[in-house]
């Protein structure tokens, strides 16, 4: 069972994160703005936040089922789907197996499977985190933003941003290991939502031939770009959210309407 927490009011939208992250330190920027004209789920991947971590691996279709779970029992029969890096080929599959839910679909910084370059960089994180290794953090950091906004701050203010965005909780292991293995391109063809693939010009982790390779797949996607990193939530937000909600608005009315609630979790 996947733990989520609920904002706003209006049509449905679920946010889902990367590896290590929760949803609300992931989406934290866009939040008050997504909230504004939506009711807003946000939902923690397998232990992450306060989502448990099952025993055995991860599956893709078994954690898209759960999204879908989650975002009924947070009152939303249908919902436009958002996720980011790992979150992002978990919300494919959502799409993809799940047709009748899902209104629209956004990607940020996705990805259909590792390319080597996001595999061998997954790999050192992976080694890096069981080993407890001091230079994890500035691994991550060096990956999470861009070469212009790491030149605008200290080493020392951008590590900590990173730890807060990339936590040490117990199945960031596991979600790593999840993301080495996950293909959703067989998925692909069957997304039949509206799609936005968003793609950062400045990400060195999961580098944007990756999301090419979800424009290419995708049936009648569209394609922006973001000037910032893998991070781009926090390096671009007001461009971030002007993208998004600028899709979600032409997205149709969802059914049946939501009530205005107040924010609460599950």
């Amino acid at each position: 069972m996947l733990a989520y927490d609920v904002h706003g009011s209006g049509p449905g939208l679920v946010l889902l994160p990367g590896v290590g992250g929760t949803a609300a330190l992931t989406w934290e920027t866009l939040l008050a703005g997504l909230a504004a004209e939506h009711t807003v789920a946000l939902v923690d991947l397998p232990g992450a936040g306060r989502s448990r971590l099952p025993l055995g691996r991860l599956e893709a279709e078994t954690v898209a089922d759960q999204v879908v779970e989650a975002a009924e029992r947070a009152g939303l029969s249908d919902f436009a789907l958002a996720g980011t890096s790992l979150g992002a080929a978990v919300a494919v599959k959502v799409a993809a197996r799940h047709r009748d839910r899902v209104r629209g679909l956004v990607t940020l910084s996705g990805f259909a499977r590792p390319r080597t370059s996001l595999w061998l960089r997954l790999e050192t994180w992976a080694s890096l985190h069981s080993r407890r290794d001091d230079a994890l953090n500035a691994f991550v950091t060096s990956l999470s933003f861009s070469e212009e906004y790491l030149a605008s701050h200290t080493p020392e203010t951008a590590r900590h941003l990173a730890a807060r965005l990339l936590s040490s909780a117990p199945g960031t292991a596991r979600q790593i290991a999840f993301a080495l293995g996950i293909d959703v391109r067989g998925d692909l063809p069957a997304v039949s939502a509206p799609t936005l693939v968003v793609a950062a010009a400045g990400d060195r982790f999961v580098a944007p031939e990756h999301s090419m390779d979800l424009v290419d797949g995708i049936p009648g996607v569209l394609l922006a770009a973001v000037r910032g990193g893998h991070a781009a939530t926090f390096e671009e937000p007001e461009r971030t959210l002007e993208i998004l909600t600028g899709f979600l608005r032409g997205l149709r009315p969802p059914s049946p309407p939501t009530a205005r609630r107040p924010a609460r979790t599950g």
